[in-house]
């Protein structure tokens, strides 16, 4: 049997259509939102010209456990590593491309519903 994605958290799905809209405007190309196997998942995969960037997407609306991008930590960058693999087993014709590894941030400390997004280029 496959594995199966389950895609429940509302505000992580906002959270991602807000970073997908965003890094369209800053001229990536969408190839795959929500790619998953049973190694992890990843939230978006894009082409910033002709380099692979996978993408992971965390938000937070309290900065009590610190901020979203802090929440990234060695083993979830692993995960994302071994499910990047993954894909490129999978669609073999992204294999030759350089592949970077981005994450975007989205903060609510102040509890005023003004988001920051920040966007951090090859953040592990």
């Amino acid at each position: 049997m496959p594995w199966k994605l389950n895609l429940s958290n509302k505000k992580g799905a906002l959270a991602e259509k807000s970073a997908l809209l965003f890094l369209k405007q800053q001229g990536l190309t969408l190839l795959h939102s929500n790619f998953a196997d049973k190694t992890g998942e990843i939230d978006l995969i894009m082409l910033d010209y002709s380099t692979l960037v996978f993408i992971e997407v965390r938000s937070r609306s309290h900065s009590r456990f610190g901020n979203a991008a802090s929440s990234i930590d060695k083993i979830k960058q692993q995960k994302i590593r071994k499910t990047a693999a993954a894909y490129l087993l999978k669609y073999r014709q992204h294999s030759h491309r350089i592949c970077r590894f981005d994450a975007i941030s989205i903060d609510n400390h102040d509890g005023t519903g003004q988001n920051s997004l920040k966007w951090i280029k090859s953040a592990f």
